[in-house]
C-alpha cells in the first residue's frame, strides 16, 4: 500500500503510536539524548505533529511516565485487593516483576534521566502508599503499631524495585523463580516480626 493510499490514523491512534515510539526511544537513549527529530523519524511523521499532540518532547515524556506509573500501580492495586497476607505479598511482588518483564521499556524510562528525575521516586512512593494501606489494616488486626506500616511498605517496595533492576540487567532466572526468592525472604521477616523491635546496639 502506497503512502498516498495508506489510511490516516485517528488522533487517538496517532497519540498512542507516538507514545509507543517515544517510550522505546527514551528507554534506549534517555531524555536528554532523545530529540523530537528522531522520534518523528522513527514514527515516520513530521515534527509539527509531535508539538500538536504533546507540545514537545517534555510533554510526550510526561505522558509516557504517567502511563507507565498508572500501569504499574493499577496492576499492584489489583494484586493486593484481596486474599491472605501471604497471597497479597506474593501478588504485589509478582505484579511488579511482571510489569518489568512485560514492559521493559517502560521500566527503563522510569529509571532513566528526566527533566525532574522523579519518575521512579514517584512510582515507589505511590506503590508504597497502596501497600501501606494493606499493612496498616493487618497491623491493626495483629496488634502492631500502625504508624510503622508505611516504613515496612516502603522498605519492601524499595527492595523489590532494586531486585527488579538487577534482574533486568542479569536475566539468569525466570520471573517465577525471582519472585519466589523475594517473597520467601520478605515473608520470613514479616512472619516473626516483633511488635516492639529492639533498638540497634550502636558501637562507637
Amino acid at each position: 500500500m502506497s503512502e498516498r493510499t495508506r489510511p490516516r490514523l485517528s488522533a487517538g491512534e496517532r497519540r498512542n503510536q507516538l507514545v509507543e515510539v517515544g517510550r522505546k526511544t527514551f528507554a534506549e537513549k534517555g531524555y536528554d539524548a532523545t530529540s523530537v527529530e528522531e522520534i518523528a523519524e522513527r514514527a515516520k511523521i513530521s515534527k509539527p505533529l509531535i508539538y500538536e499532540h504533546f507540545g514537545g518532547k517534555e510533554g510526550l515524556y510526561a505522558v509516557i511516565v504517567d502511563r507507565e506509573m498508572e500501569y504499574v500501580i493499577s496492576r499492584i492495586a489489583a494484586a493486593i485487593s484481596e486474599g491472605t497476607p501471604r497471597k497479597r505479598l506474593e501478588g504485589a511482588v509478582m505484579a511488579f516483576l511482571l510489569c518489568v518483564q512485560d514492559r521493559p521499556d517502560g521500566f527503563a524510562v522510569l529509571q532513566r534521566d528526566s527533566p525532574t528525575n522523579t519518575g521512579m521516586a514517584n512510582l515507589l512512593a505511590d506503590v508504597g502508599d497502596q501497600v501501606s494501606n494493606v499493612f496498616a489494616a493487618e497491623f491493626k488486626k495483629a496488634g502492631y503499631d500502625r504508624r510503622a506500616a508505611p516504613l515496612y511498605a516502603q522498605a519492601i517496595i524499595g527492595m523489590v524495585a532494586f531486585v527488579a533492576q538487577w534482574w533486568q540487567e542479569n536475566p539468569k532466572m525466570d520471573v517465577e523463580e525471582v519472585g519466589a526468592h523475594v517473597v520467601a525472604m520478605i515473608w520470613l521477616g514479616l512472619r516473626d516480626l516483633p511488635k516492639h523491635p529492639e533498638s540497634p546496639a550502636w558501637s562507637g
